[in-house]
């Protein structure tokens, strides 16, 4: 195999510790813009509830605005599913939710705490 020219960064890392499963919620909404923008108040409520929990890493909205991601720590699907199910958007039915379960075996430094927790 050709030895590869490609750099690391200094703000990549590899976890020695073995990295939590991820997940990326992919949210695709159902209803039109006005329906969501008079939901999305608590629709971020909930989310907030996430962050001072500290499983979510970040979440915002798709451009274009047809929807928008999620991505958090979870411990398995089962709990991933369990929290789109209770987003305001699932309960008002205005907004699919898609989740998709991913190893971080390479990320930024930045988020090492994040990942092996």
């Amino acid at each position: 195999m050709p030895e590869s020219n490609a750099q690391v960064p200094n703000n990549a890392s590899q976890s020695a510790q073995a990295p939590k499963q991820l997940f990326v919620i992919d949210i695709t909404y159902t209803a039109e813009l006005p329906v969501i923008e008079a939901n999305l108040q608590n629709h971020r409520a909930y989310l907030a509830k996430g962050y001072e929990a500290g499983f979510l890493l970040a979440s915002g909205p798709k451009n274009p605005r047809v929807g928008g991601v999620i991505i958090g720590r979870f411990d398995d699907l089962a709990q991933a599913k369990a929290f789109a199910a209770n987003d305001p958007f699932a309960i008002k039915n205005i907004a699919t939710h898609t989740i998709t379960e991913f190893s971080p075996v390479l990320h930024a430094s930045d988020i090492a705490g994040f990942v092996r927790k």
